[in-house]
Formats: C-alpha cells, structure tokens, sequence
C-alpha cells in the first residue's frame, strides 16, 4: 500500500472530527501547520465550536502555528512520535498560544490513528 500523502492525511483528520465532533465542542481555534518536506506544504485546521474545516495554504490569522516536517508530522498522528517529545528536541515548534498545541495534541488522540 502507498503511503498516505499529507493532503490525505488532512482529508482524513477532518472527516474524522466531523463524524464525531464532541472532542472540539466549545473549541474555536485556528491551527496552522507548516509543514517541510518533500511531501510538506501549509494547512489550515478551523475548528469552530464542533465544526471543522481543513484549507491548504494561508487563510487568514492563527492562534497556533505548529511547524515540523511532513515525515514528523505523519508519525505523530501514527502514535510513534509524541508531540512533547518532538516539542522538546525541536522537532516540532511552536508558534502563538501553547496550550491550543497541547489541547489538539489531546484532542486528535481521541481518533484511531490506524486511519492515517
């Protein structure tokens, strides 16, 4: 099986949360991901009290910008990559609000990861 790009992989986190939203309720937040790589790029995560939305590129201003590679990002929606850890050793930075990083870490941790 190929591997699954990084689009996909944002196709799937938001099919995921629309089909079970209640993690994200009361959540409206904007998360900006960008990602380096051969298969990296820029992605939007709007969440909005239980609606999301994912867009590629920039759309606007956001709360939290998370910034690591494509291959770091795939492996921590995978489960073999914690996000602290990465945060720790600069594999993963953090721009903006912090504690919406570690909030999405938690959320995103309620879906199974077998689907990315």
């Amino acid at each position: 099986m190929a591997e699954m790009t990084t689009s996909r992989m944002f196709e799937v986190i938001e099919s995921k949360l629309k089909e079970d939203p209640k993690p994200i309720e009361g959540m409206e937040t904007t998360y900006r991901f960008n990602l380096s790589g051969d298969d990296g790029g820029v992605y939007e995560l709007h969440l909005n009290n239980g609606l999301a939305e994912v867009k590629a590129g920039e759309n606007g201003d956001a709360n939290c910008t998370i910034e690591m590679s494509d291959q770091n990002f795939k492996e921590m929606l995978l489960g073999n990559l914690n996000a602290t850890s990465a945060f720790m050793t600069g594999k993963l930075k953090v721009k903006g609000d912090l504690s919406k990083a570690m909030k999405l870490q938690s959320v995103l941790g309620k879906y199974d990861a077998s689907s990315f």
